[in-house]
């Protein structure tokens, strides 16, 4: 996707954001609050996603991390009431500013959600296809297309051979695969993981977690887990929330080791979640 696609006319004052790698991208998000009614789910919260790294967000349930997830890429706003202020730069766009497209920040924003949703009358081919049809994308290109996508995903050896049968007929663990592989078919810039292995059992868990490793060599991946186990397994740097705030950002083994804030540390050591 071009970069065109979701560049507005030019903003005053810009913050800066956090430094992308040649040829990856990040994420900076600056003073973001986000709303449900009159519920202030986010409050203030600034912090960057590097390019071409695994950013883990944990905390207990219902301290925001799941409902930033979704501002990043503007789905946060699709439920009824919610409403999102502040400053989200994909690179050095601002998502929220006016003129954006929001079906371009979600092509460029991919997500994957809890449970895996295949869509459900569709073939295996045709779940990772659907998104490059909407792009245009047909004929042979679309065959190698795809084909990508299954073998980065982990998946193409286990579904060669069934193509034409229905997606919803794979194990779950193969499901959630097909949904990453359907996620980055498109090629975006950053991949979104919500609770990806919840459902999943410890085996597939591992594949998927093998699969995260291997998919930052080309994404900047964000994913939110109750699992510290997993977020210590998968991330270069962890973000810990706690009644919608930011408490502390960094890496990963400094969290668990060493962490800068007391609520951290009872947090990590289970004396409350």
């Amino acid at each position: 996707m071009s970069n065109d696609t979701l560049t507005p006319a030019p903003t005053a004052a810009a913050p800066r954001a956090a430094p992308a790698m040649p040829d990856g991208h990040s994420m900076t998000v600056r003073d973001l609050h986000a709303h449900y009614g009159d519920t202030h789910a986010i409050k203030g919260v600034s912090m960057g996603y590097a390019a071409n790294q695994v950013t883990a967000m944990i905390g207990p349930s219902g301290c925001g991390k799941s409902t930033l997830l979704r501002c990043l890429n503007r789905m946060h706003e699709e439920i009824p009431g919610a409403r999102a202020e502040g400053t989200v730069l994909l690179d050095e766009t601002d998502i929220y500013a006016r003129g954006i497209d929001v079906v371009a920040v979600r092509r460029a924003i991919g997500m994957v959600f809890q449970r895996a949703n295949p869509f459900p009358t569709m073939s295996v081919f045709d779940n990772v296809a659907a998104g490059l049809r909407l792009n245009g994308v047909k004929g042979v290109d679309l065959h190698e297309r795809v084909e990508v996508s299954l073998r980065g995903a982990g998946l193409w050896d286990e579904v060669k051979d069934r193509l034409g049968r229905p997606g919803i007929g794979l194990s779950g663990g193969q499901q959630q695969r097909l949904c990453i592989a359907r996620a980055i078919a498109v090629r975006p810039r950053v991949v979104l993981m919500d609770e990806p292995c919840s459902a999943l059992d410890p085996i597939a868990t591992l594949k998927v977690e093998e699969l995260i490793a291997a998919l930052k060599r080309d994404f900047t991946i964000v994913i939110v887990t109750h699992n510290m186990q997993q977020a210590a397994r998968v991330s270069d740097t962890t973000a810990f929330f706690y009644l919608g705030e930011l408490v502390e950002h960094a890496p990963t083994d400094a969290i668990f080791s060493n962490p800068g804030d007391p609520r951290t540390e009872e947090y990590v050591t289970g004396k409350f979640g």
